[in-house]
């Protein structure tokens, strides 16, 4: 036990109290403990948030359709720089405050003006049919709400995404200008033609059924680029294409698995 003595009248100076303290070793050590604490206590991960956690189990639902579908898609799992990205991309930012709750479940959102945001799974799946790389340049057709453009942005140099839908052009453009997607650039136009001005692409995703293969698309495609696209009518079976250029301008077409898009509109 510590003990204080009284000295003169019973009063000790601060530095007395110190020492005699001190000279126990408790007060010591127990200040030695306390800092020993606090930096375990630094040290340890934070709490996740709900949307960290949520999109972990987004990606965890994703990995499991990859495997269920590999044998149509030649996709066993996802790359690690894709897997990054989807964990890292809120995707609750792209879909009304209403349905915030549900962003992170595996399936596709309306977004207003009869249009979705497309599935988490289809998203990555276009994503690595893409193959994306630091060095390209890469067109979207049909911006919707941004969240395909926001995951290519992190994985290429620069993406040029058009939307037919004014309101939903200038929306994805602002909700992307303020999470720092610097390298998106959104056109309001319809897709179906491209962008010839900024052409040739790396690669070229489309994320709405067209009936057919566009023409324009294929001559924007630079040799050696790929394109994704959905084709088949609104109420017919869609298949999910993968259209590459050879070095050689040959095109080669793969039909992968069934889809469900809205339709690629426009004056064609």
């Amino acid at each position: 036990m510590t003990r204080v003595r009284q000295i003169g009248d019973g009063s000790l100076t601060s530095g007395e109290i110190a020492g005699t303290l001190d000279s126990s070793g408790f007060f010591k050590g127990a200040a030695v403990y306390a800092m020993a604490l606090l930096v375990w206590l630094a040290a340890l991960p934070w709490p996740a948030s709900w949307e960290e956690q949520a999109r972990e189990r987004m990606v965890t639902e994703i990995e499991a359709e990859f495997r269920a579908t590999s044998s149509a898609t030649g996709k066993i799992t996802l790359s690690p720089k894709v897997k990054q990205t989807l964990l890292e991309v809120p995707r609750h930012l792209f879909v009304p405050a209403s349905l915030q709750s549900a962003a992170y479940e595996n399936r596709p959102l309306p977004i207003g003006h009869g249009q979705t945001i497309s599935q988490p799974y289809i998203v990555a799946l276009m994503t690595e049919l893409l193959d994306p790389k630091p060095e390209h340049i890469v067109l979207e057709v049909g911006t919707g709400s941004g969240y395909q453009a926001a995951v290519l942005s992190r994985l290429v140099k620069r993406v040029y995404t058009i939307e037919i839908i004014k309101p939903l052009a200038e929306q994805a453009r602002r909700r992307l200008m303020a999470q720092g997607y610097t390298n998106v650039e959104v056109h309001v136009g319809d897709g179906y033609y491209g962008l010839p001005e900024q052409a040739p692409f790396d690669g070229i995703v489309v994320t709405a059924a067209a009936s057919h293969i566009p023409p324009p698309l294929v001559q924007q495609l630079k040799a050696g680029g790929k394109m994704v696209i959905p084709v088949g009518g609104q109420f017919l079976t869609q298949s999910l294409l993968v259209v590459e250029k050879s070095p050689q301008g040959e095109i080669l077409t793969r039909q992968l698995l069934p889809v469900s898009f809205v339709p690629l509109t426009g004056g064609h």
